[in-house]
């Protein structure tokens, strides 16, 4: 298993790179951009992946654990058997990406752009949601009442399945231009 320790990669840009059995634990990566990355089994532990470039990115088997994501772009990319457990991935952009078998887990996604994208046995546990743009994403089948949010951004005809708590149904009230009164 390779292995990035202590590390700070900064300003580097590449395409199609590749990563297999490796373990990136307490990385920093500053102004990169690394299109069409491939990453399969692989760890992120204690790492900033703030406003990093992952665009069409492919990852398979990846775990993040505890990672700083402020503004990660994957916008377009393929994930498969992925866990981000406690990482802040406010404003990141998931943008028409791909999700198979992914679990988000105590982590905060405010203001998270998730347009368009495909989720496919996706599960989102204790997350702050808030302010997350889900328009365009099928919630069939997916349980968002452990989560906490006061707005989302979502079509009415996505939210056909989608589980939610009795506290979180005046936000979704709202979208058929309901008033909630106590």
């Amino acid at each position: 298993m390779g292995l990035f320790k202590d590390v700070f990669i900064d300003n580097r840009k590449a395409t199609k790179v590749t990563f297999d059995n490796f373990r990136f634990e307490n990385v920093t990566f500053s102004e990169t951009a690394l299109q069409f990355l491939e990453l399969t089994d692989v760890i992120f532990d204690k790492c900033d992946l703030s406003n990093i470039d992952l665009s069409n990115a492919t990852i398979h088997r990846t775990e993040f654990r505890n990672c700083k994501m402020l503004g990660i772009d994957l916008t377009e990319a393929t994930l498969r058997n992925v866990v981000f457990h406690n990482c802040i991935g406010d404003f990141a952009n998931f943008r028409y990406a791909n999700f198979k078998q992914a679990l988000f887990e105590e982590c905060s996604l405010r203001s998270a752009d998730f347009y368009s994208a495909v989720f496919q046995k996706v599960y989102l546990q204790h997350c702050n949601l808030d302010a997350m743009q889900l328009s365009a994403v099928k919630l069939e089948g997916l349980d968002l009442s452990n989560c906490d949010f006061t707005v989302l951004g979502v079509g009415i005809e996505d939210i056909k399945g989608c589980t939610i708590s009795k506290e979180q149904a005046s936000v979704f009230a709202n979208l058929f231009g309901l008033i909630v009164k106590e």
